[in-house]
C-alpha cells in the first residue's frame, strides 16, 4: 500500500497503520511505521507473542534488527550469543548475523520490533500472514524473498 506521507500521523493503540493487524508464528503484528512513511528508513511493528515458539534462526542481508521487550520475558540468541530479556530491556541483532527468541514467560509476551532500513519488511508480514500453516518451504521463500535467509530452527522452550 502506497502512502505518501506529508505531516506527522497517530496510530491508536491496538490498532495497525493500514487496519490489516497480521497473525503469524503463533503472534499478531501490528504495523506503526511503514517503510513508505520513512522513505525506506525504518519499519515499525508492535507484536504479540502468543506462542512460546518465536521464529526460524534467521538472519537479514540488508536491515538491522532492534527489539524492545515491551511485556514478557524472552530468551533472544544472536550469533552464538544467548540473551535473557524482560519488559524494558533492548536486544540488538545486525545484519548478517543470524538470530532468533522464544518468548519463556506464563504469560503472553509484546516486543517491539524496528528494522533499519526498512526494505521489503511490511510486504512480508503482509505475505506471511496469508500463509495458511504454510511448510517449511514456503517460508523459507518467502524469507528469500525479502532478502533473509532460515539457517536454523526457532528456539523451543515448554
Amino acid at each position: 500500500m502506497e502512502i505518501k506521507v506529508t505531516h506527522g500521523f497517530k496510530i491508536e493503540a491496538g490498532q495497525d497503520r493500514f487496519n490489516e493487524k497480521v497473525t503469524f508464528l503463533g503472534g499478531t503484528y501490528e504495523c506503526k511505521v511503514s517503510a513508505n512513511d520513512s522513505r525506506g528508513g525504518i519499519c515499525v511493528y508492535d507484536t504479540f507473542n502468543m506462542d512460546k515458539e518465536g521464529p526460524p534462526f534467521h538472519f537479514h542481508y540488508t536491515q538491522d534488527e532492534w527489539c524492545y521487550i515491551l511485556e514478557g520475558e524472552f530468551v533472544f540468541k544472536v550469533g552464538d550469543d544467548i540473551f535473557n530479556a524482560k519488559a524494558g530491556d533492548a536486544v540488538f541483532a545486525p545484519r548478517q548475523i543470524p538470530h532468533t527468541y522464544s518468548r519463556v514467560s506464563e504469560t503472553n509476551g509484546r516486543i517491539l520490533l524496528v528494522f533499519q532500513p526498512a526494505g521489503t519488511m511490511d510486504e512480508f508480514f503482509q505475505q506471511a500472514g496469508q500463509l495458511p500453516n504454510g511448510t517449511l518451504r514456503d517460508f523459507e521463500r518467502l524469507y528469500r524473498i525479502h532478502g533473509m535467509e532460515i539457517v536454523g530452527p526457532p528456539l523451543k522452550f515448554e
